[in-house]
């Protein structure tokens, strides 16, 4: 039975990166479990006809953006899980050939990915120097002539950044991010399609953040700081900076609202602001033109407008703990899950129902500074007696109120799972996600991680000697400090994936536009702050691990590279600390494929079974 709801779960869907045509009658998305891997479909936002599959690879495939004439579909695919995309066209009507635009396995890493209104030019990201022919740590700013292929060089920033270009609607401008004064801080610069003029429009100081993205009139940008007048605030605010006049208009500038993200739909004249409590999102809808806000009213589980239809209808993506992703149709006046017209059928995509699945409680606690924390815990029909901690990546994500297919196989087997929102988590407010940066990784989110360990023990939900942590990427370096730190009757097992072992090796082994997040956190490089690095770094206290130990790789990760393992390997073994290792050679930074995360959760579950 436990192997054929293993076999069910893996069924559910996932949606990702749903973008709607510029006329509005399709809505494009990637969706996993439906093929062995990630593919793109669309779907008519009328309702009139089931979801239409663009690709069937065994990759990694993401939508990008719609063609301007709404005919074809950019997307990215991952051959090889090594983050190295190539783009290609995808024709509505003839799908599943997929034309190919750029280079496959390119020597450099793309960002984002936007062809022009004339479709001759496609817009992206590449940390590559064309004079050179190699490699660079910035990213470049390019345009790529679709008939020649020939990539013409935009924009060099001078420093490494996560950065993605944003092309305005009519094509004559790029909005992107530099980085030139401290890892913290943010600027937004704009050049011209003709690379001619590159200049900077936002800084707001030199760590101050801020997050940027056009209007449709191509001439106004919605924006979000922590900044004002060279005053670091303790909460973004919310303004339109018009790039002809200058001028700055702030439309929300209220400490009481945890304003902390913002979208602007491709069709309508609307822009969305998200605002949270406990990771539960909260969206108004701002008209462009009046600025007159709409607050839609919280529901059980969650959705989120992707884009209007009309003055009423728009089209999003709803979803909860015991509810799989789904596209919807809905009315803003009558916000009701029963009413929400699913585009995708969900559920029958799936072998499982709704009762079928584990709600996630809300679970709050103190950490030991007394800062409050919460998480999503999850309770069996029936207790083994055994817990789990599954702890978020990021850090700078949360976990939501949302199916995870790994916790709810945890859940089937009887372990009780906890899933922390810890410092830094974003969806607790600005200064709550923020605070991460006051001490560096591996500090008071780790407390913040055991906390609600000892809680759970303390009110009798948990064991003590019989509670495993693991996680995926930061929740993988949460999952190595934890056994490494914490005692054996707090943490008592631990499987980390793709998780940091060496915060040195990883800053010099991940992929360039990486590593400034790595600054930022630590307060520096490791050559400028080597004490704070190895203080934080697992590798250097593998000594003190006393419970058991499963190490989960990509084979391919450039993010978390496995040089990690292949290092913290040599210490296990001077230490003498007996461990297990499994290396995925297939896939990258964390397991995606279905057939490998059928083994990876038996192959978890089993190591929690017997080691607690």
């Amino acid at each position: 039975m436990k192997e054929d709801y293993l076999d069910d779960l893996l069924t559910i869907p996932f949606i990702y990166s749903p973008q709607i045509s510029p006329d509005g009658k399709y809505l494009a998305y990637s969706w996993r479990n439906i093929n062995p891997n990630i593919d793109v479909f669309y779907v008519l936002t009328d309702a009139s006809s089931k979801p239409v599959a663009l690709s069937n690879t065994p990759e990694m495939t993401i939508v990008r953006h719609f063609y301007p004439k709404s005919d074809a579909v950019l997307v990215g695919e991952d051959k090889s899980r090594n983050e190295r995309v190539r783009l290609f066209r995808i024709n509505l009507d003839n799908p599943l050939e997929m034309i190919p635009l750029t280079m496959d396995t390119p020597p450099f890493f793309l960002r984002g990915g936007r062809i022009d209104p004339s479709e001759k030019w496609l817009i992206y990201g590449a940390n590559y120097s064309l004079s050179e022919k190699k490699e660079i740590e910035p990213t470049y700013i390019y345009k790529h002539n679709l008939d020649t292929d020939e990539m013409v060089c935009l924009a060099k920033p001078d420093k490494p950044t996560w950065l993605f270009p944003d092309l305005s609607k009519d094509g004559q401008n790029i909005l992107y991010s530099r980085k030139k004064y401290h890892p913290k801080g943010e600027q937004k610069w704009v050049v011209d399609i003709d690379g001619d003029q590159d200049r900077e429009i936002l800084n707001f100081g030199e760590k101050a953040r801020v997050f940027a993205s056009w209007l449709p009139d191509s001439k106004r940008i919605v924006f979000l700081t922590d900044t004002k007048e060279n005053i670091e605030q303790k909460h973004y605010s919310l303004g339109i900076f018009n790039i002809e006049s200058e001028e700055i208009i702030w439309i929300i500038d209220d400490p009481s609202r945890s304003i902390e993200d913002f979208s602007v739909p491709r069709i309508g004249n609307y822009f969305l602001v998200s605002e949270y409590e406990k990771s539960k999102e909260e969206v108004s809808i701002i008209n462009m033109e009046t600025l007159q806000e709409t607050k839609l009213p919280r529901i059980a589980g969650n959705y989120y407008p992707i884009a209007p239809l009309n003055s009423k209808e728009w089209i999003g993506k709803y979803y909860s703990s015991t509810q799989p992703d789904d596209i919807i149709k809905f009315n803003i006046d009558n916000i009701d899950s029963m009413n929400f017209k699913s585009l995708t059928d969900v559920w029958k995509q799936t072998r499982l129902q709704n009762d079928d699945l584990t709600a996630a409680e809300d679970f709050d606690w103190k950490s030991h500074d007394g800062v409050n924390v919460h998480g999503w815990l999850y309770k069996p029909t029936k207790t083994n007696g055994k817990t789990i901690i599954y702890v978020h990546g990021g850090p700078t994500a949360h976990s939501e109120d949302a199916i995870n297919s790994e916790i709810q196989y945890f859940t089937k087997l009887g372990f009780t799972v906890l899933d922390p929102n810890y410092r830094g988590s974003t969806g607790y407010g600005f200064t709550f996600e923020d605070s991460i940066r006051d001490k560096g990784w591996g500090a008071d989110e780790q407390e913040d991680i055991l906390s609600g360990i000892k809680t759970m023990i303390s009110r009798g939900i948990a064991v003590s000697g019989k509670v495993g942590i693991t996680g995926t990427s930061y929740g993988g370096y949460s999952a190595w400090f934890g056994i490494t730190k914490a005692p054996f009757d707090i943490v008592a097992a631990s499987a980390p994936i793709c998780g940091m072992t060496d915060l040195v090796i990883d800053y010099n082994t991940t992929r360039p536009d990486l590593r400034p997040l790595s600054a930022e956190m630590m307060g520096g490089t490791p050559t400028e702050v080597p004490e704070i690095y190895f203080e934080r770094s697992p590798i250097n206290f593998v000594q003190n691990i006393q419970g058991k130990l499963l190490i989960i790789q990509g084979g391919r990760d450039p993010n978390v590279s496995p040089k990690n393992v292949e290092e913290v390997r040599k210490k296990l073994i001077e230490h003498k600390i007996d461990y297990e290792e499994y290396i995925f050679e297939d896939e990258g930074h964390g397991i995606l494929k279905v057939k490998n995360q059928k083994t990876l959760f038996k192959m978890l579950a089993d190591f929690f079974e017997k080691s607690l």
